[in-house]
C-alpha cells in the first residue's frame, strides 16, 4: 500500500515544483504549494485579520482543502500566468502559520504531495509520509534558474546563492537545523543525474512500502 503523504523539499532551480507536479499526476494525489496557498487566499478574499486570527485561519484552511478534494487539487492551480504573492500587509510570521496550517491538515488527510518550505520538518518521519528531497548542483541550477528567467549567468547565480542563504536561515529559525543533511530525508533526488520525469518516476515508485522497506 503506498504512503498516504509525499512532502517534497527542494533547491531553487532543482525542478522540484515539477517532479511534485508529476508525482502527483501519476499517484493520484492533490498537489499543493505556496503558489497554490496564495491563490486561494486571494481568492477567497482572506485578509491580514483573518491570516492574524487562528480561529478564522483554520476556517479557511479546512474550506481550502474541501475545495481542493473536490476539484482534483485544481481549483486555484490554473488560470493565472503570474502567481499572486502574498499581501505586503500580512506579516511573515502570519503566512509562515497559513501554510504551515496547511501543510498539517493536508497530511493529516492523506492523498497529497506537498511541495512548500520545509514540509518535511512540519510533518515529520512516519510510515505514511516520504519525505524526499529534489536538489542539483549550484551551476546548473544556476543556469536553469537563468533559462527560465531570461537572467544572465552573473545574476542567476546570485539568485541562487541568495535563495540558498534564505533556505538555510529559515531552517535556523524555525526548525534548529544547523545544517541541512540527506539523512534528514527518506530520499533524495540529484537531478544533475535524472530528468525531472525520471525523478518524479523515482519518487513514485518509493510510495510503495516495499520500496522503502528494501
Amino acid at each position: 500500500m503506498p504512503c498516504k503523504v509525499v512532502c517534497i523539499s527542494h533547491a531553487t532551480g532543482a525542478g522540484g515544483e515539477e517532479v511534485g507536479r508529476l508525482v502527483a499526476e501519476r499517484l493520484g494525489f492533490v498537489y499543493v504549494d505556496e503558489e497554490i496557498v496564495a491563490r486561494a487566499a486571494a481568492k477567497g478574499g482572506l485578509d491580514a485579520n483573518d491570516v492574524a486570527d487562528e480561529e478564522r485561519r483554520k476556517s479557511f484552511v479546512v474550506r481550502t482543502l474541501q475545495a481542493f478534494a473536490q476539484s482534483g487539487g485544481e481549483a486555484w492551480a490554473l488560470g493565472a500566468a503570474v502567481p499572486p504573492r502574498f499581501p505586503d500587509d500580512w506579516s511573515g510570521e502570519n503566512v509562515r502559520a497559513l501554510i504551515r496550517e496547511v501543510i498539517e491538515q493536508t497530511a493529516s488527510r492523506g492523498s497529497a504531495v506537498i511541495v512548500a518550505h520545509a514540509a518535511s520538518h512540519v510533518v515529520g518521519r512516519g510510515p505514511d509520509t516520504l519525505r524526499v528531497l529534489v536538489t542539483a548542483s549550484p551551476e546548473v541550477r544556476a543556469r536553469r534558474v537563468a533559462e527560465l528567467g531570461k537572467l544572465d549567468e552573473g545574476r542567476a547565480t546570485r539568485a541562487v546563492k541568495e535563495s540558498d542563504a534564505g533556505r538555510r536561515d529559515y531552517l535556523k529559525r524555525f526548525y534548529g537545523l544547523d545544517e541541512e543533511l540527506p539523512t534528514q530525508y527518506d530520499l533524495v533526488v540529484n537531478t544533475d543525474v535524472l530528468p525531472v520525469e525520471r525523478a518524479a518516476e523515482v519518487v513514485s515508485r518509493a510510495t510503495s512500502r516495499e520500496a522503502r522497506a528494501v
